[in-house]
């Protein structure tokens, strides 16, 4: 990540008007900040959002995972549920033998970030559930899951 990049994305996340942020996350705001719609995201209450990975380019992989990580900095980790799934080309980036940013991924895991695997496309290319990254979740179909998120209220973001 640029210096520039995470300069302005402190500085935007840092400014947020209506999430408790804490008190050296206070100093400075934007006048035009984006306003925290109701009810308010909190412990109870999470925003929950699903992103789908279908694509095994690093650099896009790579930014659905700033995309996870700036949504934490922007609602704080106890008011934002995420998962991530991974189907079609997408599913390469979590296999263990082609994985991008494994230690990434363990760390966002660590931060509640779910990631799902898409059975359905590791059957087609002869993939089994142990020959993914620890700790993914597999289920019958990608698309299928994020069908029924959406359905139970989860945001769907299409990085």
């Amino acid at each position: 990540m640029t210096f520039l990049f995470r300069t302005v994305l402190m500085a935007a996340l840092l400014m947020v008007g209506a999430v408790q942020l804490p008190a050296e996350a206070q100093t400075s705001r934007l006048p035009n900040d984006t306003k925290i719609a109701e009810p308010q995201p909190d412990w109870d209450n999470p925003r929950r959002i699903v992103m789908q990975v279908t694509s095994k380019d690093e650099a896009h992989v790579n930014n659905v995972y700033y995309n996870a990580i700036n949504l934490q900095k922007f609602y704080g980790t106890d008011n934002v549920k995420i998962a991530i799934v991974f189907y079609g080309p997408g599913i390469r980036p979590i296999l263990k033998e082609s994985a991008v940013a494994a230690d990434r991924v363990k760390s966002l895991q660590d931060y509640d970030i779910e990631f799902i695997a898409c059975h359905n496309t590791m059957t087609t290319i002869g993939k089994k559930p142990e020959d993914l990254l620890p700790g993914v979740r597999v289920v019958t179909a990608g698309i299928a899951e994020i069908i029924e998120k959406k359905v139970e209220g989860w945001h769907y973001i299409i990085p």
